[in-house]
């Protein structure tokens, strides 16, 4: 598993595709999102912006989250907690029938001086759909177990 040292910035994992469902749009839509373009295509006909049903941005938003979930139960990381996302931006719509790619960049990482053993890796997201464009961009918090030094030396120096 890995830990907070395993990690550097400039590291990247690709996720994907996850393709967005017409159906699973439509329902998110009507639970959590029921803004008409959002829920049929002649709920968007007129729509200056998307001219047909679009997918609500948080349903977008937790495809991404699904597929990092995925990814580290795939390549298992010490994440002991993802206390939040900044910069959440939807660049573009996506639309039903839409395959979604996303990268995840390290960007920055430091050890929390008030809470040792704990490190706060910090990654840049980017969703793309199918055509390679841009849909979702954000900055992704992950606090992942960081054993001290001192620690991991002294095994080394006992071994």
């Amino acid at each position: 598993m890995r830990s907070f040292d395993d990690f550097a910035v400039g590291d990247m994992v690709r996720m994907g595709p996850s393709t967005v469902g017409h159906l699973e749009a439509q329902d998110f839509a009507r639970r959590y999102d029921p803004q008409p373009y959002l829920l049929s295509e002649e709920g968007a006909r007129d729509h200056p912006i998307f001219a047909r049903m679009a997918v609500s941005g948080w349903l977008v938003s937790a495809i991404v989250n699904r597929l990092i979930v995925d990814d580290l139960r795939a390549n298992p990381a010490a994440v002991l907690a993802m206390p939040g996302v900044e910069r959440l931006r939807w660049v573009r719509p996506v639309y039903p029938g839409d395959h979604l790619m996303v990268e995840a960049e390290v960007v920055s990482m430091r050890r929390l001086a008030s809470w040792p053993g704990i490190g706060l890796v910090r990654q840049k997201l980017r969703a793309r759909n199918g055509d390679g464009k841009l849909v979702l961009t954000a900055v992704l918090a992950l606090l992942v177990s960081a054993p001290e030094r001192t620690t991991v030396l002294h095994r080394m120096i006992d071994d």
